[in-house]
């Protein structure tokens, strides 16, 4: 349902692709792109709060052009990171169906294939943990730490994603999400410390 405030704009209403840079070494997983976020905009944490916690900080890490995203066209610019999710639409209630993160394991994966310089993920959420998990199982079911490694902000563990390849670092992230954002669940020094740790393991601190 849109909200009063967009009911002029036109939406997508069609899956929402990755953004970033091509040569990224760190790769940010979402749970899937905003209703009046993403969906509305057409990019990746784009037009919502959640977007413009993961933008400051991305920039604060020297990772962004710019602090906030507005729209496709506001200029701005990932330098050494790239953003995805685990479902491609908005589902029901922030909480999408086995089914339906298995259709889109396939652009995942691609995504994954593509961004072959990848040294760290960032899982921003138990959801985009999972997904991560499942994706090196896919690639080297072996190679996984037993037990399964679980999710927590500052979780880390090393994952193969791409099969013959050297493993990247995983980090476990709280969502920037409201839910989590205004109840002080995850703080700006507490995003800022992820992000550092993920820069200084994939070796792009002076990257831009």
């Amino acid at each position: 349902m849109r909200r009063r405030a967009y009911r002029d704009e036109e939406y997508w209403g069609r899956p929402v692709p990755g953004f970033g840079d091509r040569e990224a070494r760190i790769l940010l997983v979402g749970l899937a792109p905003g209703a009046h976020g993403a969906h509305r905009t057409g990019r990746m944490f784009t037009g919502d709060d959640s977007g413009n916690w993961l933008y400051g900080a991305l920039h604060r890490a020297g990772l962004a052009s710019r602090p906030t995203a507005s729209s496709r066209d506001d200029g701005l610019r990932l330098r050494g990171a790239f953003i995805t999710a685990a479902a491609r639409c908005a589902p029901p209630d922030n909480k999408p169906s086995t089914g339906e993160l298995e259709r889109c394991a396939a652009y995942f994966d691609r995504e994954i294939e593509l961004l072959d310089r990848v040294r760290v993920v960032v899982a921003l959420g138990g959801i985009a943990w999972s997904a991560v998990l499942r994706r090196a199982a896919r690639e080297d079911a072996a190679s996984l730490a037993r037990p399964r490694p679980r999710f927590a902000h500052g979780a880390r563990t090393r994952v193969v994603l791409r099969n013959g390849k050297p493993p990247v670092t995983l980090l476990g992230c709280y969502h920037p999400s409201r839910q989590n954002t205004n109840t002080g669940r995850l703080t700006r020094p507490m995003l800022d410390a992820i992000l550092d740790r993920a820069n200084e393991r994939a070796g792009s601190r002076d990257a831009g």
